[in-house]
């Protein structure tokens, strides 16, 4: 995986609009400290996107997602074009990607200590990605409704708190955040931690 993620960045792209190859964090970890290295993903996006096989790779699962709500960039792109369509029921998931300011690092991890998405009411899964160990990172989360999102991002005082922090203080130099309906998903969901949750 090693070798895939050094090597087939070119091939992956030449399948889509937009790709990044992403190293991941244990569970919902992200950070220098909470690499895993036996997690590797795949960000591809797209109407024609596909994902080719990765070498190395012994077990994979596969999201299929579209877009219903973007606001922000990633490497200077807005790669989601949200669909119109009804709001709809079953899982939504949510992507969440910034570079923090160097500067403000320090207050960043300060301030989203004791902040545990684990064990949210209608999450079935959560991880940590990042494109490099220090200040890419990003949150990749499915829940089972667009309510059960809400409740955990707006309405748990710790995060809510953090929301309005990153208003006032602008920690991020570049952000990205999406919401997406799950179309399908296909593997082995062991990998991305699912939990069936009622």
């Amino acid at each position: 995986m090693f070798w895939s993620m050094a090597f087939d960045r070119r091939r992956v792209r030449r399948t889509a609009e937009f790709a990044k190859l992403l190293g991941t964090g244990r569970g919902s970890e992200f950070g220098v400290g909470s690499a895993d290295l036996t997690r590797w993903a795949a960000l591809v996006a797209g109407d024609a996107a596909t994902v080719p096989p990765m070498r190395g790779a012994t077990t994979s699962c596969t999201l299929t997602l579209e877009p219903i709500a973007a606001r922000g960039t990633w490497s200077g792109r807005s790669p989601f074009t949200p669909v119109r369509a009804g709001k709809g029921d079953g899982p939504v998931a949510v992507l969440t990607r910034a570079r923090l300011r160097p500067r403000l690092a320090r207050t960043f991890w300060r301030s989203i200590e004791g902040i545990a998405v684990d064990g949210a009411e209608g999450l079935h899964c959560a991880f940590g990605f990042g494109e490099a160990p220090v200040g890419f990172q990003g949150t990749m989360s499915v829940w089972r409704s667009a309510a059960d999102v809400v409740r955990f991002a707006y309405r748990r005082p710790e995060h809510a708190a953090v929301v309005t922090r990153t208003a006032e203080l602008g920690w991020y130099a570049e952000e990205l955040f999406a919401r997406f309906r799950v179309l399908g998903i296909d593997g082995d969901r062991e990998v991305i931690g699912w939990r069936d949750v009622q």
